[in-house]
């Protein structure tokens, strides 16, 4: 079976990180998939560029103009938007002439327009369109927040500023959305139950062909067992982030946490360090961390961040929402408790109270500060308690005995749902039916 993914980027952003794993772990399990991209930064020879660079930046451009030109010169929210109304002629491609499934991932930004997906169809190839965001069930935006408008037809899009309106470009560009679902046969693929729900919510695609899988991590296949904890060693709770003060990731929540957790436990506190990774525009929110705290900027090595999270035990997000957050998953696979918010796709890595805390999410940030400290104690107690014995905890109701080795169980649980042959067979197992049925 020859399987082409799609994707923007081989290295930039965490969906080009993803469909490279994708890829790797298809061939691993003997199927031959390459990947076109845009942007080429690795040298794998099962990637290749989908044209020159310059070549790419002329639908890069054009659509950017097509947006400028519709928000009324807006540059703020230039980027948060797209439209695919301009593409790159992949159809041509050798790759997808020869390929017997053809896998989009992120195709935004001028790689590949609606037409364009509309031609590859058109000469026979059954699509998988894995969504990464929102993107597809909306007009244009990635994600849709508080905005109701991917419930009808969008229009009155608060990303187009002063341009905004009944026909403005989001629903302009939902039509052609429709049209396209309408008459050519996509099976997408939603990386988490929560983007799974948010899609069947929306007009575009409350009747669509839809499947969850999960994303691939690299997870060892052997299982690493962890030093105990030492007395009077510190418990470390790590976050880490592209950027740590991105409006998403709510890193003022987890601050106002912090400060909360020493309030309520100062003794506790005073033997809790905090450790962040990624990069920050606004370094002076370090200065507010009540406990002791170490940040060690940003990180591309993936060895180096797996050390990092198998020297912490908790690994905590504060986001307002995450599609299938992968620092969850990563800090598990290495034997970190979880911390998160209900908000996302957290609900499918974190069992609840068994290998992490899933805190109830609300609009108000003295409700989020609450439950995310209880969940910071529930972990503290739970760690505590598996080298000491059973506990209360400090939410007021009993604290369970957990396995003796934590670690152990973090990893069965990622290992099981996350790893590259779990969510490779699953791949396959989709290829295969939908062969079947051309």
């Amino acid at each position: 079976m020859k399987v082409v993914l799609i994707n923007k980027s081989d290295q930039t952003g965490g969906a080009a990180v993803v469909t490279k794993r994708l890829m790797e772990a298809l061939r691993q399990e003997g199927i031959d998939a390459r990947m076109i991209v845009v942007e080429r930064l690795t040298d794998s020879p099962h990637i290749g560029s989908a044209t020159s660079k310059w070549m790419a930046q002329v639908p890069f451009i054009a659509e950017r103009l097509r947006i400028f030109l519709a928000n009324g010169f807006n540059r703020t929210d230039l980027f948060k938007v797209d439209i695919a109304s301009d593409g790159l002629a992949l159809w041509r491609h050798p790759w997808i002439k020869e390929a017997d499934i053809v896998c989009l991932n992120w195709i935004n930004q001028g790689m590949l327009s609606l037409k364009g997906i509309k031609h590859i169809a058109d000469i026979g190839k059954p699509i998988v369109w894995t969504m990464h965001d929102m993107w597809n069930a909306t007009g244009i935006c990635h994600h849709a927040g508080t905005c109701k408008g991917y419930l009808n037809s969008c229009g009155n899009c608060y990303l187009l500023g002063k341009c905004s309106a009944n026909q403005d470009l989001s629903h302009k560009v939902w039509r052609q959305k429709k049209a396209l679902y309408d008459n050519i046969p996509i099976h997408f693929v939603a990386v988490s139950n929560w983007l799974a729900k948010k899609c069947r919510q929306s007009s575009l695609m409350k009747d669509a062909d839809l499947s969850v899988i999960p994303n691939a991590f690299p997870i060892d296949k052997n299982f690493i067992k962890r030093e105990s904890l030492d007395d009077n060693q510190p418990i470390k709770i790590v976050m880490g982030a592209a950027r740590l003060d991105d409006p998403i990731k709510g890193f003022p929540i987890l601050i106002e946490t912090l400060k909360l957790a020493k309030q309520l436990d100062r003794q506790l506190t005073e033997n809790l360090e905090l450790i962040t990774f990624g990069s920050i525009r606004d370094p002076e929110l370090f200065s507010q961390i009540p406990i002791k705290h170490t940040h060690l900027g940003t990180i591309n090595n993936p060895e180096k961040i797996r050390d990092i999270y198998r020297q912490c035990h908790i690994v905590v997000s504060s986001s307002h929402y995450e599609t299938l957050p992968g620092t969850l998953i990563e800090g598990q696979a290495d034997g970190c408790l979880s911390v998160a918010f209900d908000s996302g796709g957290q609900s499918d890595i974190i069992d609840h109270e068994i290998n992490g805390y899933l805190a109830p999410y609300s609009d108000d940030i003295h409700e989020n500060t609450k439950w995310l400290t209880r969940g910071i104690f529930w972990a503290v107690d739970t760690i505590y308690s598996a080298k000491y014995g059973k506990i209360e905890a400090r939410s007021g109701e009993c604290g369970h005995t957990p396995p003796y080795n934590i670690s152990r169980q973090t990893y069965d649980n990622v290992n099981r749902r996350f790893s590259a042959s779990a969510v490779a067979q699953k791949y396959i197992s989709l290829f295969n039916d939908l062969l079947a049925k051309r």
